[in-house]
């Protein structure tokens, strides 16, 4: 059955000398905004946390959203910052190639992933969104715009944007690595009825070299899934997952399964996981209301930003004499070995299920990530896990949050910052070495026209 595809997010080229003056473009417009509070101007945005609506004075990048250039025999894709993975993806797979690491969500931009935290099926091999950067051009507070590689005077600034936020200066033009592709992806869905066993077989999938996807998803303390995927010359059938049916339905259903690889790699997207089914949309006369086209996780965005805004998770669960609800939207990093001991936390204390579970490649101790400190020479599990937990008893503000908080320290991990933090600022500075944060502050920010890390992630100003 033939389908008609739409891509909202189109990537056009641009020259390197094009990319230079909206470059400069964008300095003197910085330049010009004068020295109150900066924000980005963003199209899209995949933060999950309430902010005060503090006055800001807002950077329009918009226009950065153009491929350079592809360079099959390097291995590279040099591209704009502000472009979606949608549209990165649209514009590299013609050419037989994908970034190293494509995060799960179509409107994630390049940038975004760099100075937050991205991770998709191909981080058991490749490691995280900015394992895979090799250069950046970055726009400083002071109008200046700076070229940080691992090699220049600039390695400082090239190792401390990840997990910055945007605290340091805002990503222009990016160098990412590129793997090559076939036309599909083969994969094989094996259940598990324990922890161990389904610990133990990811641990021989990640070791295994013919692998090229490796993810999981727990269901319940004794019905887990392992996925591996495969790439592939052809397929005998292919499923469709952008309409009608669930990927992750079909998880537990389908030992065996092939998708073309745009579709493989958006397979999280039109049902943000799992999150669609909070609209209902699990059912298929609320997926025929919506349209294949209205299936994605931009929808389901508006959508919780809307109820947010409005409250009616809050009101409904106050009608039902549920006096505690809490949203709890997390990505957390573990050392492999206490990866057991937090899942056994997750499913007894917070009680969210599915959870997305997904390894992640030891770090490389030649580059010392600054403020995203893995622990080297070891693997680490990502477990994602989203929804909002409900009690009948009143509870502390972000009681849930923060006990995840308290037990990943516990364990020597890590989490992402993109949703809700509750750290106080000692926990954040032992956390994420904001000693040496404030040293790239200094140097890098000295007039403080960014908010710090601290002010932007947990005081949400």
């Amino acid at each position: 059955m033939s389908r008609a595809t739409t891509t909202r997010w189109d990537a056009t080229t641009c020259t390197l000398a094009e990319h230079a003056a909206r470059a400069a473009g964008a300095a003197a417009q910085l330049q010009a905004l004068g020295h109150a509070p900066l924000g980005l101007d963003k199209a899209t945005s995949n933060l999950f946390r309430d902010r005060a609506q503090a006055h800001k004075q807002r950077l329009d990048l918009h226009d950065f959203g153009h491929l350079i250039a592809i360079d099959r025999q390097a291995g590279t894709v040099e591209t704009e910052a502000s472009i979606t993975y949608e549209a990165l993806v649209d514009a590299t797979l013609p050419y037989g190639v994908m970034p190293a690491v494509v995060p799960q969500l179509k409107t994630i931009t390049a940038g975004g992933a760099v100075a937050g935290v991205g991770i998709e099926a191909t981080s058991f091999r490749h490691g995280l969104v900015h394992d895979t950067l090799l250069e950046a051009d970055v726009l400083l507070p002071d109008g200046r715009i700076v070229t940080c590689r691992p090699d220049n005077e600039h390695r400082d600034l090239f190792l401390g944007l990840p997990n910055s936020y945007g605290t340091l200066g805002y990503a222009l033009r990016l160098v990412l690595r590129t793997l090559p592709v076939r036309p599909f992806v083969a994969i094989e869905h094996r259940r598990f009825d324990t922890a161990a066993g389904f610990f133990d077989a990811m641990d021989s999938a990640c070791n295994d070299i013919a692998a090229d996807f490796v993810d999981g998803v727990v269901f319940a303390a004794d019905d887990m899934v392992l996925n591996v995927g495969r790439f592939a010359d052809s397929a005998p059938s292919c499923s469709d997952y952008t309409y009608l049916d669930l990927y992750w339905h079909s998880l537990r259903d389908k030992p065996h399964d092939a998708l073309t690889t745009g579709d493989w790699l958006w397979r999280w997207d039109t049902d943000w996981f799992w999150c669609s089914r909070n609209f209902g949309a699990e059912h298929r006369w609320v997926r025929r209301l919506l349209g294949r086209e209205h299936l994605n996780s931009r929808t389901y965005t508006q959508l919780m930003r809307l109820n947010a805004r409005w409250g009616l998770t809050r009101a409904l669960a106050r009608s039902r004499g549920l006096r505690h609800s809490e949203s709890v939207i997390q990505d957390v990093d573990l050392p492999w070995r206490d990866a057991p001991a937090f899942l056994a936390f997750l499913l007894a204390e917070i009680g969210i299920v599915p959870i997305w579970v997904c390894p992640i490649r030891a770090p490389d101790p030649a580059m010392p990530f600054t403020l995203y400190p893995l622990q080297y020479g070891t693997r680490h599990v990502n477990f994602g896990f989203w929804d909002v937990v409900q009690r009948r008893e009143p509870l502390e503000h972000g009681h849930f949050n923060r006990l995840v908080e308290r037990r990943v320290t516990e364990l020597g991990g890590i989490k992402s910052l993109y949703s809700e933090a509750y750290f106080t600022r000692d926990e954040l500075a032992r956390a994420y070495r904001m000693d040496l944060y404030e040293a790239l502050k200094d140097l890098y920010d000295p007039a403080r026209r960014l908010l710090g890390l601290y002010e932007k992630c947990v005081l949400r100003m």
